[in-house]
């Protein structure tokens, strides 16, 4: 079979021919793969940055897919945690990790989307108990994830959306996605946090992608500027764009309701995801979601890797024919 490998992770992927692999064990199956999203988790997945990466070379890069059964069924998969992602023609699958799709779905759409939009998802519906009407602020709304995260607080019920992001032109696009209070994080650090306590100082919750300084710097003027201090404000850490570690004030934990947790691979349980997957399996399905992607042959993984695609587009890998 072709496959995008991974040799060394000081360079990216290259098309090539790999051994096709053969399930072991009694759950597993191979799966032709229909489409598979380059995701930001990927990125770190094929050079080694992120936090599950166990230094195993050769690696097949690909966290989730589309993929077709033997028996002709569709199934949206997470890839195994074995070297063998979803970036191939075919890859081994353990079938309790998979969910069937809908005839209606568009395997490219359900690649593209289910990833960026399973973080605030999953943990609006498993993290954290959203009051009807609650209010959200998403830190680092104008990636990929967060883009979506401003879409699904909405279709969970958020009766408020403040988004905060550098980059403008996203920015700019969010209001259109849904959310209610756009903030600009560009220039200096000090002034973008004081804007953001002064716009989203009634939040319930922050979905934060960025963590580093932005998050560490927004605490204090989101927390003091609150009109009721009692109030409980809920920070979920999702994402470290910003950076890894963040420098969190003591004040921030004693001057307010204020608790901190994160969400992720091992807060929540695989079963918990896997419990989630259908039901926004059909969200996206039904065109709830807007995810814009693009397709593009495997073949073309080396010029697409170093080429990002626009700032509206998600791409996904599709087989050559």
């Amino acid at each position: 079979m072709y496959a995008a490998v991974v040799r060394s992770f000081d360079s990216g992927p290259k098309y090539e021919l790999f051994d096709t692999p053969v399930p072991s064990g009694a759950h597993e199956a191979l799966v032709e793969v229909l489409a598979a999203g380059l995701h930001l988790r990927v990125r770190a997945q094929a050079d080694g940055s992120h936090y599950t990466s166990t230094d195993e070379l050769p690696l097949i890069p690909g966290i989730d897919g589309v993929g077709r059964l033997p028996d002709g069924q569709l199934v949206y998969f997470v890839a195994t945690d074995t070297a063998l992602g979803s970036f191939a023609d075919k890859t081994v699958i353990d079938l309790r990790r998979s969910v069937p799709i809908p005839a209606h779905a568009d395997p490219v759409l359900i690649a593209a989307a289910m990833n960026p939009a399973m973080s605030s998802w999953v943990t609006l519906r498993r993290r954290v108990e959203a009051q009807p009407g609650f209010k959200v602020l998403i830190l680092g709304a104008t990636g990929n994830s967060g883009q979506m995260a401003v879409q699904i607080a909405k279709l969970l019920g958020a009766s408020k959306v403040m988004a905060a992001g550098r980059d403008e032109e996203r920015l700019r696009s969010l209001t259109r996605l849904g959310a209610d209070v756009t903030v600009s994080l560009a220039g200096d650090p000090e002034a973008a946090a004081q804007r953001v306590g002064e716009a989203a100082s009634d939040a319930d919750i922050v979905l934060d992608y960025l963590w580093g300084e932005p998050a560490g710097l927004a605490m204090i003027p989101l927390l003091t500027i609150r009109t009721d201090r009692s109030r409980l404000l809920t920070w979920i850490q999702i994402g470290s764009v910003a950076g890894a570690d963040a420098v969190i004030p003591s004040a921030a934990l004693r001057s307010a309701n204020f608790q901190i947790i994160g969400s992720g691979q091992g807060s929540v349980t695989p079963a918990g995801y896997l419990a989630e997957f259908p039901a926004l399996i059909e969200a996206i399905a039904g065109g709830k979601l807007n995810a814009n992607p693009i397709a593009c042959p495997l073949s073309k993984i080396e010029e697409v890797w170093n080429t990002p695609a626009g700032s509206q587009q998600r791409v996904v890998f599709v087989p050559e024919n």
